[in-house]
């Protein structure tokens, strides 16, 4: 079933915050296999002009993953997660992200089109901080292999 295409444009308002702490860096780190001192230290981070631990540039998976899911697991869309694959990925960063940080994902349906018997759909997603301010602007695209792919 291709994708509904009336959901492009259509908008997902953040519904939480993210309250980003020193362990939730240490552990996502050390998932990635990260030792980086920056990423579990404190007195480090500061060491280095920060002004507490630094989450690692992928970080921020853990706010966009469950957001794309929502948006894609509505049956509506038609999206048939077991016919789907990651087809890109990227993150624009307007600063660093710190433990401390309170986060919020906004995200919008850029575009929904079929290709080579393939629908393709482009999600863009902005996260802010307490203040409003633009922390990371992301972008995905995700590909839903046709019935013959």
């Amino acid at each position: 079933m291709p994708l509904d295409q009336t959901f492009t444009g259509r908008s997902y308002p953040p519904v939480d915050q993210y309250h980003v702490s020193r362990e939730k860096i240490r552990e996502f780190a050390d998932a990635i296999g990260d030792a980086n001192p920056l990423f579990h230290d404190s007195e480090a981070a500061r060491a280095a002009g920060h002004p507490d631990v630094l989450a690692p540039p992928t970080f921020l998976t853990l706010l966009n993953l469950p957001k794309i899911n929502g948006i894609v697991s509505d049956p509506a869309l038609g999206l048939d997660y077991s016919r789907m694959v990651h087809g890109d990925q990227g993150f624009r960063y307007e600063r660093p992200v710190y433990a401390g940080d309170v986060l919020e994902i906004a995200a919008r349906i850029d575009s929904i089109m079929a290709r080579a018997g393939n629908d393709f759909i482009n999600l863009r997603a902005e996260i802010t901080d307490a203040d409003g301010k633009l922390v990371c602007a992301t972008r995905a695209q995700l590909v839903v292999r046709g019935a013959d792919a």
